[in-house]
């Protein structure tokens, strides 16, 4: 029994450790690195009720940019499985949820202490091999990222549990943040080691219980995550984790009473299609249950004639390849004025051919590999389509290989279409495209680019003139979830930018702040009177 009101640690986001030639996290990580990639073939079980699950359907891992490489394998499950899992979730259900809040919140300050000390560079290794993210992307990803969820959500929490009404004379009015009624299904994309591991622990913080479905291509570092959860103390049952196929979990998760609740990050055709399935059984299910998502976007970058070319191209280049652009936040196209495009040209396509590409053990390379070869012959495809094109052509990259791993250069289009291909559809992947316009059509050319996609996520405006600014401010403000001024539109860090967009970008639930752990949370109201009356007559009778 808690008899005290406890005061979180204040969170403070995880510096960013530099990795610089001769630094000793640098040799440390290349270290685990090595010794991961050179170890016998592990196999990741799924881990339903604490208790490691094996099957005779083994599925392997490999590294993206050495797809011949065998890191291991894991199981792959069933139907049953899934039902079991969603067992063993509703088992723990009531003890943890009767938890003292207190004592969830020391499990995840666990949790991130842990990973910010022994299981750093662990973490990190997991995901640049699985997921082919450089150094530098695997640290501000695996690392501090989801150290910051952690911190920050603890923090979150108790600003929700302190959020109470106020209370009149002779009454105590009360506000309980309950866990919902039934369990949470995490759904998980590859990209983003972090928000694999937060779409689970957000909810369960709140004192929800969890089944995960990771991304196949993701599963190396989500074994990761369950060590770290076991050992930060998590119980048995609140995070049980399946690698089923995505319509198997669904037929049985979406057909079930106790479902309370989807948080999903991925495609926005995979979220609609649930959104669906959801509706379709919604007498099924106790409540109504709470649809969180995040999914594609088709990000922009809006110049004005007074930017700076240096600072564009450089917001063009690291937004738009940085993780091969597989970011849902990742630069995709931009609108760049006719008077600053050559010298913006000049730079981003040097910027470009200064990349070096290949395995994220060398550290010199900028560029990895995309995440496995069908993203890559999607990809492709689309490189193919810009070369046989009449209005698009490419200025920099164009190349790709798989022979070894799945490399795409990075990829530099302009067109003269503001409608191209390119300039439409969400790619995930290292290409750019570039529409010019005159100086004069500023304005018309933002409302080409709000009417142009479906996406709203992350957006940003280079400009100097500030009531150009504001003027995109104005014009944008539905086409970004996410906008940055002067800045390319990546990097939302938690506690300082809370991350989602709306639109076909998800609903908007903005990761990294309270607003997200309010959807994981039923409240019940209670009026405590104090001295009840015994007589039904008002003084008005009188």
């Amino acid at each position: 029994m808690s008899l005290s009101i406890s005061t979180v640690p204040v969170a403070k986001n995880e510096p960013v450790k530099a990795y610089a030639p001769g630094s000793a996290e640098r040799e440390e990580l290349l270290s685990v690195y090595k010794k991961m990639y050179n170890q016998d073939p592990i196999e990741v079980p799924m881990y339903i009720g604490g208790k490691a699950v094996y099957t005779e359907d083994k599925v392997t891992m490999s590294p993206p940019h050495d797809h011949k490489k065998v890191l291991g394998s894991f199981n792959r499950g069933t139907a049953e499985h899934v039902s079991q899992a969603i067992d063993a979730a509703l088992q723990a259900k009531e003890a943890w949820a009767n938890l003292p809040w207190e004592q969830r919140a020391s499990v995840f300050l666990r949790a991130a202490d842990l990973l910010a000390g022994p299981y750093r560079a662990k973490m990190n290794a997991a995901t640049m091999l699985a997921q082919s993210k450089n150094v530098f992307q695997a640290e501000i990803d695996a690392a501090c990222e989801l150290i910051d969820f952690f911190r920050f959500n603890v923090q979150y929490m108790t600003q929700i549990y302190k959020d109470q009404p106020e209370s009149l004379p002779g009454m105590w009015n009360r506000l309980e943040y309950r866990p919902l009624e039934g369990f949470i299904f995490a759904l998980t994309p590859f990209n983003f080691t972090s928000i694999a591991a937060n779409l689970c622990a957000a909810p369960a913080m709140m004192g929800n219980v969890i089944v995960w479905k990771p991304a196949d291509s993701q599963v190396y570092s989500a074994e990761i995550i369950m060590e770290i959860f076991r050992e930060a103390g998590l119980p048995d049952g609140v995070v049980n984790m399946v690698t089923v196929d995505g319509p198997v979990a669904g037929d049985v998760i979406f057909r079930h009473r106790d479902f309370a609740g989807l948080h999903f990050t991925g495609s926005t055709g995979v979220f609609r299609q649930l959104w669906k399935n959801i509706a379709q059984n919604i007498e099924t299910y106790r409540s109504y249950p709470r649809i969180v998502g995040e999914t594609g976007g088709k990000d922009f970058i809006m110049v004005h004639e007074s930017a700076d070319a240096a600072e564009v191209a450089t917001a063009m280049t690291r937004g738009a390849f940085e993780f091969q652009g597989q970011k849902c936040s990742a630069a995709s196209r931009v609108y760049v004025p006719s008077n600053l495009w050559p010298e913006v040209k000049r730079i981003a396509v040097e910027q470009v051919k200064s990349m070096k590409m290949g395995s994220p053990e060398d550290t010199s390379n900028f560029i990895n590999a995309v995440i496995d070869e069908r993203s890559f012959d999607k990809i492709s495809g689309y490189i193919d389509h810009i070369k046989n094109a009449s209005d698009a052509e490419i200025i920099a990259g164009g190349g790709y290989d798989k022979s070894k791993g799945y490399f795409i250069e990075p990829t530099l289009v302009v067109t003269t279409n503001p409608h191209f291909k390119t300039m439409c559809e969400e790619i995930f992947g290292p290409v750019l495209t570039i529409y010019v316009y005159e100086p004069k059509d500023y304005e018309k050319t933002m409302e080409i680019l709000d009417s142009t996609s479906d996406y709203a996520l992350t957006g940003a405006i280079m400009a100097k003139d500030r009531y150009a600014i504001n003027l995109a401010m104005k014009k944008l403000e539905n086409a970004a979830g996410n906008f940055y001024i002067n800045d390319k539109p990546t990097g939302a860090v938690v506690g300082q930018q809370p991350f989602g967009g709306a639109r076909g970008s998800g609903t908007n639930d903005k990761a990294g702040a309270s607003m997200n752990l309010l959807r994981w949370v039923s409240a019940r109201t209670i009026k405590e009177t104090f001295v009840t009356p015994t007589d039904y007559r008002y003084p008005f009778l009188g």
